[in-house]
């Protein structure tokens, strides 16, 4: 079958891969789309170090192609939108609500495939670049036939973690200020969450002029080309500022910009040796700042909240998807993403 595979030295579409059967609680997947995110790009670029050949893609939807013993959430032929959350579900964060904690779903890499008898890892427990994947049952979570499935496929990822930032970790609250820092696929799920939650002002900032429509569709009231301009708007400063582009010098930005008893959410993910700095002296007005891992989400229930806030017409996916590439045509999708000429690209198989 075919998948797109990272080598450690580049990636490429390889149409001998092999996958094997679900074990006991394991689902197998035939992904129908999969969204293109940075995570992915960034595995490529080593800005996120995994250990190759590795399948790469995390963010999918699809159709339930095999269960193994004791699987009953789902069955054969049922629609799908995948998690990445490998969690165990009987550890103490996960019996808290905090699937995203489990370390069970941190770091500890399977390899589901083979290629020439040699084993491959699966990226983020999930692996949707490749026709066929294996998952964990909890990470497959039943959707909606009448949902399509390249929209669906952009809900493992980027509304999870843009979305469920916005009501799951901070929980932005109905008249509240947001600022956005970077309009690609998680920062445009952030101020959809914004809207949602019922924030009174969405301000987006982003240094591409051309993102401002799809900003503004997706609930921002003002849009920036540079943070120079926020006080402007909010002279006291902001409720709450996300970051959502990966550099240190932006996190400053964030944090600069709250006002009192303001939160800095960290979603953009720069180089893991990075550090950043801010004025300690800045902090005591009960200012924070938050990491947030996938949303803090708890996939199960959340894919089936935006679903049904999909077909209510209050998420926007479809709109998110602006451009679809057959599999083969990876490498032109990833340099679309990477020099942000769309929101969110999906492979198709």
């Amino acid at each position: 079958m075919r998948g797109i595979v990272f080598d450690g030295k580049r990636a490429q579409v390889v149409h001998d891969l092999e996958v094997r059967d679900p074990a006991p609680g394991e689902v197998r997947v035939a992904v129908a789309a999969a969204g293109i995110c940075h995570s992915d790009l960034s595995v490529i670029d080593g800005t996120i170090p995994f250990p190759p050949p590795v399948v790469l893609g995390h963010e999918g939807a699809g159709i339930v192609d095999a269960v193994g013993p004791g699987v009953t959430h789902v069955v054969p032929g049922d629609h799908v939108a995948l998690s990445t959350l490998a969690n165990c579900g009987a550890c103490a964060q996960c019996d808290r609500g905090r699937p995203t904690m489990c370390r069970k779903a941190i770091g500890r890499p399977g390899r589901p495939f083979t290629r020439g008898g040699e084993p491959l890892y699966q990226f983020a427990s999930n692996s949707a670049f490749a026709e066929k994947t294996v998952v964990k049952a909890v990470q497959a979570v039943k959707i909606p036939e009448d949902l399509p499935l390249t929209s669906a496929a952009l809900i493992g990822c980027g509304v999870l973690t843009g979305v469920g930032a916005v009501l799951n970790r901070a929980k932005v609250d109905h008249g509240e200020s947001v600022l956005v820092i970077g309009t690609g696929g998680i920062g445009l799920n952030v101020i959809q969450g914004a809207r949602i939650a019922g924030a009174r002002c969405v301000v987006a900032v982003d240094s591409n002029p051309e993102k401002e429509a799809a900003a503004r569709l997706f609930g921002a009231t003002h849009f920036l080309t540079s943070a120079d301009g926020v006080r402007d708007i909010l002279p006291n400063g902001v409720d709450h500022a996300f970051e959502c582009v990966g550099r240190t010098e932006l996190i400053r930005t964030a944090i600069d910009l709250l006002d009192r008893h303001g939160q800095a959410v960290l979603l953009g993910v720069p180089a893991a040796t990075a550090e950043a700095s801010f004025l300690v002296s800045s902090m005591y007005l009960d200012k924070s700042i938050l990491g947030c891992r996938y949303g803090s989400s708890r996939p199960q229930r959340d894919i089936a909240l935006y679903a049904d806030l999909y077909r209510e017409g209050r998420l926007l996916l479809d709109e998110l998807v602006t451009a679809t590439y057959p599999v083969e045509d990876f490498a032109a999708a990833a340099d679309d993403a990477h020099h942000g000429r769309v929101a969110r690209g999906v492979l198709v198989f």
